[in-house]
């Protein structure tokens, strides 16, 4: 009774997202949540001792109706998430609350949000390729296991579908868990991301967490946390891969931001937070893979005013260790997955890590496509035919090696009506090797659109050999 009359105290100012409290007696600990107003409406989480008697703290919801003079008392807790089987296939808000309407979760275990990253002598020393079954990334910018990838694509790009196909092929391939963090979503993106997901059948081995675009910065800022407490959980206790989806980390960055600038703490250049390169750490450092299981990343970033040396940006490069980048000119051309296989990039792409062979091949496809590039603007003034014999062999084996690296997805079947295909990282190879020795020079662009391995290519071939041997005996 004692502690719960010194952990009783008063809002002495409301301003915006931040409240400031009186305590008579001894004060709530950092990262502590508070609940005010006549029936604990208000959820706060303390981030400053202003002096011996005052707390000030960042509102997780709404502060409509909070006035100066409300009762403020301490909850005892920190911020929570539930973790256990139980989440599979539910929603949630930053507060761990389901919010599909599907009921409470009971049989879970809480765990705080706050945590610190897994300790050096635990972590994995081994850079593993992580394959994702999708031939323009395992090929061109594999992603590292337990590393952290950034996603740059725009509305129409199909970064939905892509994201969706991953959260597919992690569950078939993997047998690990995909974890959805959607970091000021707007509430139409959320919605159709899980009506999607629901159809595409990947729901029941995933958890989406939402803090929405119209929350307070504060839940938007730690949303983040919560979803990576409940991936800590699979994989430490359960020894399970998982896959983490964040949806923007910029919005993340901004959410910081707006609390920096309420708190009244001087902003560094361009109005950023002066603890941007902390926070941000704070975050990306708990996403690594030990000796039990890993926990990947997979990050869109959203890059303002596609300025590159925007800290935001610098502060989110230095922390990927592959790139993937969504062409909305390829978008328009049918090539699905829209990657653009020159400006998407990873630090695995090495001798040592992905093998001399994977190496050799991926850079004789960069230098194929990147030549086929340039000699765009000379085919489009004077044709094809004015190219030189060498050039001519270059534009083929780009314009196929394009095709290749199309790719039905599972979770498009029905709209497109094309089987979902999976690919090794040993099959691509080989189709690249193939087409990059001319083995399909003579064959037509179309046979390689929209296949798996290349053996699919070669059964088209002989199907068509034999569908213009009928037609000519019928002739």
């Amino acid at each position: 009774m004692a502690d719960a009359e010194i952990l009783t105290g008063t809002v002495v100012a409301v301003r915006g997202g931040v409240v400031d409290a009186r305590f008579s007696g001894r004060l709530p600990r950092l990262n502590a949540l508070l609940v005010a107003g006549p029936e604990d409406e208000v959820v706060i989480e303390v981030v400053m001792h202003l002096d011996a008697a005052h707390v000030r703290g960042t509102a997780l919801t709404a502060t409509q109706g909070l006035a100066s003079g409300a009762p403020i008392r301490d909850t005892g807790g920190t911020l929570q998430a539930p973790v256990g089987d139980a989440i599979l296939g539910r929603v949630f808000n930053v507060f761990g609350r389901p919010i599909d309407e599907k009921g409470e979760i009971v049989d879970c275990r809480w765990r705080p949000i706050q945590a610190r990253p897994a300790a050096l002598m635990e972590r994995s020393t081994q850079s593993e390729i992580f394959t994702t079954g999708i031939k323009a990334i395992d090929v061109l910018a594999p992603l590292e296991r337990g590393g952290k990838a950034g996603l740059f694509g725009g509305a129409g790009v199909g970064k939905t579908v892509l994201i969706t196909e991953l959260i597919h092929n992690m569950v078939g391939q993997h047998e690990g868990v995909s974890i959805f963090c959607g970091i000021g979503e707007r509430c139409r993106e959320g919605e159709e991301l899980y009506r999607e997901m629901g159809e595409a059948g990947v729901l029941d081995n995933t958890v989406m967490v939402f803090g929405q675009m119209n929350e307070p910065p504060g839940a938007r800022f730690r949303v983040g946390l919560t979803a990576l407490t409940m991936a800590e959980y699979f994989r430490d206790d359960q020894g399970r891969d998982v896959l983490l989806l964040i949806d923007n980390i910029f919005r993340f960055i901004q959410a910081g931001m707006e609390i920096s600038g309420m708190l009244g703490l001087m902003p560094s250049r361009l109005g950023y937070q002066p603890t941007m390169a902390t926070e941000l750490a704070e975050l990306q450092e708990r996403i690594a893979n030990t000796r039990r299981g890993a926990i990947t990343s997979i990050q869109a970033v959203y890059v303002p005013a596609d300025d590159f040396t925007d800290p935001a940006a610098v502060h989110t490069f230095s922390h990927l260790s592959a790139t993937i980048v969504l062409s909305r000119k390829r978008a328009s051309e049918g090539l699905y997955p829209a990657i653009d296989p020159l400006a998407s990039a990873s630090k695995m792409l090495t001798p040592i890590i992905v093998g001399e062979r994977h190496y050799r091949l991926a850079q004789e496809i960069r230098r194929t496509l990147a030549t086929y590039e340039e000699l765009k603007d000379i085919i489009a003034m004077l044709g094809l035919e004015e190219l030189s014999r060498d050039d001519r062999h270059t534009v083929f084996r780009a314009r196929r090696l394009e095709r290749f690296f199309t790719q039905p997805f599972f979770t498009t079947e029905q709209f497109t009506g094309m089987q979902g295909r999976t690919v090794s990282l040993a099959e691509a190879l080989d189709g690249c090797e193939a087409i990059l020795n001319d083995e399909f020079t003579e064959a037509p662009e179309k046979v390689l659109y929209m296949i798996g391995n290349i053996d699919e290519a070669r059964r088209r071939l002989k199907q068509g050999a034999a569908g213009d041997a009928n037609r000519e005996e019928g002739t």
